[in-house]
C-alpha cells in the first residue's frame, strides 16, 4: 500500500484524486484548511486521513511530512494541488492578496516538496505538481494574472527539479488542467451567475465542447503515478480539451 498526500484536498480536483486513489488502494493523506470539507472527502474512506492545516504557517512543510509518515508509513507520492486564486486587474490587485497567492501556489510547494525529499527517495517517489493550462502557450486570462504567473513558475519548478532529482530516483511530473468546474472561482468571489456565464461561454470555445470535470484531472494524476509512467519524467501534461492550442 503505498502512501500518497495531496494538499488542497477538500474540494475539487484534490477530492477527487483522494477518491481515485483510495479506490486504488493507496493510503491517502489530504490537507487542507476547512476541517469539514476534508471530512466531507474522506467520508466513506477509511484509507483518507486529514490534516486541517494553512500551508502557509511556519513548519506547515515539516508538519505534513511529518504526519503523513505516521500516519501513512512512507510517502510515495505528493502531489501539490492546493491552490487560490483571487480575480483584480494591476491596477487593483491587493497586496496581500498576491502575497498570499504566491506564498499558497508557489512558496508552499517548494518548501513541502523539500522536506518530503529523503522519504521519497526511499521509496522510489514522485512528485506531482498541479498547475494550469491557462499559464501555458500564448493564452491569458485577464484579471488572473498572480495565479496564472504562480503556476507557469510551478511549471518551471516541475522541468527543473526532474533533472535535479532524477538521480535520486525521484520523478517529477506535472498535470495543467483546463477550465475544469470545481468551483474555485466562486470560492474566489465571482458569483454564480458571472461563474455559470463563464462555464457556458468556455463550451463554447473549448474544442471538445464542454468543460473538464475533477474526475478527468485525477485520472491523469493516478495513471502518472502508475508502474507503466514510469518512463514519464519533466513533462507538463496540459488536460484541457485542447483549448490551449487554439
Amino acid at each position: 500500500m503505498r502512501g500518497i498526500v495531496i494538499t488542497g484536498g477538500g474540494t475539487g480536483i484534490g477530492r477527487a484524486t483522494a477518491h481515485a486513489f483510495a479506490d486504488a488502494g493507496d493510503a491517502v493523506l489530504i490537507v487542507g484548511r476547512s476541517a469539514d470539507t476534508l471530512a466531507e472527502t474522506a467520508n466513506g474512506h477509511d484509507s483518507i486521513h486529514t490534516l486541517v492545516l494553512d500551508l502557509t504557517e511556519p513548519d506547515a512543510a515539516t508538519t505534513v511530512v511529518d504526519t503523513a509518515l505516521r500516519r501513512l508509513g512512507r510517502l510515495d507520492v505528493l502531489v501539490n494541488n492546493a491552490g487560490i486564486a483571487s480575480f483584480a486587474g494591476l491596477g487593483s490587485l491587493d497586496p496581500a492578496s498576491v502575497e498570499a497567492q504566491i506564498r499558497t501556489n508557489l512558496v508552499a510547494p517548494i518548501l513541502i516538496t523539500q522536506q518530503a525529499l529523503d522519504a521519497l527517495e526511499e521509496t522510489g517517489g514522485l512528485v506531482i505538481n498541479v498547475s494550469s493550462a491557462g499559464s501555458i502557450g500564448l493564452r491569458t486570462i485577464p484579471d488572473n494574472s498572480v495565479y496564472c504567473a504562480t503556476k507557469a513558475g510551478l511549471d518551471v519548478l516541475t522541468r527543473t527539479w526532474s533533472v535535479e532529482l532524477a538521480p535520486r530516483g525521484v520523478r517529477v511530473v506535472g498535470v495543467a488542467p483546463g477550465v475544469t468546474d470545481t468551483g474555485v472561482a466562486l470560492r474566489a468571489g465571482v458569483s454564480q451567475a458571472q461563474y455559470e456565464e463563464f462555464m457556458g461561454r468556455m463550451r463554447q470555445e473549448i474544442p471538445l465542447g464542454r468543460v473538464g470535470a475533477p474526475e478527468d484531472i485525477a485520472w491523469w494524476i493516478v495513471t502518472m503515478a502508475s508502474a507503466g509512467a514510469g518512463y514519464l519524467n519533466g513533462a507538463v501534461v496540459p488536460v484541457d480539451g485542447a483549448l490551449s492550442v487554439t
